[in-house]
């Protein structure tokens, strides 16, 4: 703006006064006026550029400092391709930094260790390498499920929950004595006076197919076809015979973070009117990760006969409080919620179903 202003101004000399000419020496001293004034702005406008060079030199030295000092973690090489799974899958293609991979075991068998990993900026996967180890599909009453946490029948089991045995009918004719026993069961090889059930699942002589769980009981057995229940905001796959393990989440999907991160299913045998109240189940965690486990049971089907209790820090155990009158089958969920000051962890879920049986003994 200013070189513009000057420009007019000395095209004014030359103009003003209609036909009368400046002498040389005023046209002169103009000239130098001018001279002084472009110079003047020269020198500021070079002390402007000076200036700029040197906040562009320091902020360029504080930009290569600040990543010296803090890389970029997009320019940290991948990790290396985890292990394979013996016995089950992986989950995840990307190995990069921040990124998640999932442990998946084939039918028959259970995840021992973490069921997920991350790449770390060390370029090492975040904990250890899991397993798949073999569990056997034949259910009975020792209850044996992993949790993250593991579930236990008592140490001493109450005798009308594990007892398969009963008084066989005798008839003595001719000085000899013949015993029969009802069906399911067979004359014990120690005691002609006693029964024994047949545990049709051991012996292999059920008539489950090979999609079904195989359940022994007083008398008999069943076959359970168990499924992945369809829960909102969340899907499940079926990792092990007896659980199902939620899919990952996407992140920031909170719903979906509610749900179950997996759910546990046990089957037990149990006689009419037991005495009450007996400890059925326990539940205990191998390990935890927040400050507080709380026990509850889920719904309203089958509560009415049972509580939670908890029995240790990290376990707590389903009791029988009002006894059951069999034939039938009675269903019940019990939820293990881990807390991390308040806040939800995780929530597992086991269901356990008792098939009870029509005989007291």
């Amino acid at each position: 703006m200013k070189v513009f202003f000057m420009i007019i101004f000395t095209s004014q000399l030359f103009t003003s006064q209609g036909q009368d000419c400046q002498s040389g020496e005023e046209v002169l001293n103009a000239l130098k006026q001018v001279q002084k004034l472009l110079s003047a702005h020269e020198t500021s406008f070079l002390q402007s550029l000076r200036s700029l060079r040197k906040k562009l030199s320091l902020l360029q030295n504080s930009t290569v400092k600040h990543n010296k000092s803090n890389p970029d973690k997009s320019s940290v090489s991948d990790c290396p391709p985890p292990e394979p799974l013996t016995n089950g899958r992986i989950l995840g293609t990307v190995f990069k930094f921040g990124h998640e991979v999932h442990f998946l075991c084939s039918s028959g068998f259970q995840l021992m260790g973490p069921e997920t990993r991350v790449c770390l900026d060390s370029q090492n996967w975040s904990g250890a390498q899991p397993s798949c180890k073999f569990v056997d599909t034949t259910v009975n009453n020792d209850a044996s499920a992993s949790i993250s946490a593991s579930s236990s029948s008592p140490s001493h089991p109450p005798a009308s929950v594990s007892t398969h045995v009963r008084a066989s009918r005798c008839i003595e004719f001719l000085d000899s004595t013949h015993c029969t026993c009802d069906q399911g069961y067979s004359i014990s090889s120690h005691n002609s006076t006693l029964c024994t059930d047949i545990d049709e699942c051991a012996r292999a002589t059920h008539n489950c197919s090979s999609e079904q769980v195989c359940v022994n009981t007083f008398g008999g057995h069943r076959c359970v076809d168990v499924d992945c229940p369809r829960i909102r905001n969340a899907t499940y796959i079926k990792t092990s015979p007896l659980r199902c393990d939620r899919n990952p989440c996407i992140q920031g999907d909170n719903a979906c973070f509610q749900a179950p991160v997996f759910i546990n299913f046990h089957f037990m045998s149990v006689v009419s009117n037991m005495s009450t109240p007996t400890v059925l189940f326990r539940l205990s965690a191998a390990r935890i990760l927040g400050d507080t486990l709380r026990f509850s049971l889920l719904g309203t089907q089958g509560v009415q006969h049972f509580s939670v209790q908890r029995s240790g820090r990290l376990t707590g155990q389903l009791v029988l409080e009002n006894s059951l009158q069999g034939p039938t089958t009675v269903e019940v969920d019990i939820e293990m919620s881990e807390m991390e000051r308040r806040v939800l962890l995780g929530r597992y879920v086991t269901k356990l179903t008792l098939f009870v049986s029509p005989y007291n003994f």
